[in-house]
């Protein structure tokens, strides 16, 4: 058991609040295809949400392998990131949002994304939930800690 675990979340939560974007890894036939997304998280980390248009690549590498991996991290890009910058990795199964519970995760994306409304109320975007099962939590360049998430 980790010692430090509710501090981790803590700060988990203190990150994810205050970075925009995260960094989507899907893939196709084995090769890897990397996305930037603006995403939002649940409050108790078991789900992390991101917005995207159906006809993209990312949609259907997710469409043929539900398995994603998300990086989220708080760089500067200066050097004392190497010792400074903290970034997350979270690997899950996406699905799209049902749509029961559309509109909560809409309300929740948009607290943090008010200037995506226009996006995500196209008809033509989905919602996706990345139901998370791991976080690796990396600081000081090389430590790094797996936080399992369970639901």
């Amino acid at each position: 058991m980790i010692k430090d675990l509710p501090k981790i979340k803590d700060d988990l939560m203190k990150l994810f609040r205050a970075q925009p974007l995260a960094v989507l890894s899907t893939q196709q036939e084995g090769q890897p295809y990397a996305s930037l997304v603006a995403f939002a998280s649940s409050d108790d980390l078991t789900r992390l949400y991101f917005a995207t248009i159906r006809s993209t690549r990312k949609f259907a590498n997710i469409m043929k392998d539900s398995r994603v991996a998300m990086l989220i991290d708080n760089r500067s890009n200066n050097p004392a990131d190497f010792q400074q910058a903290t970034t997350v990795t979270a690997t899950g199964r996406t699905v799209e949002v049902a749509p029961g519970e559309r509109s909560g995760v809409l309300e929740l994306y948009l607290a943090k994304h008010p200037d995506l409304k226009n996006f995500v109320n196209s008809p033509t975007c989905v919602l996706c939930e990345v139901g998370v099962g791991v976080y690796f939590v990396c600081s000081n360049f090389q430590n790094v800690v797996e936080v399992h998430i369970n639901k």
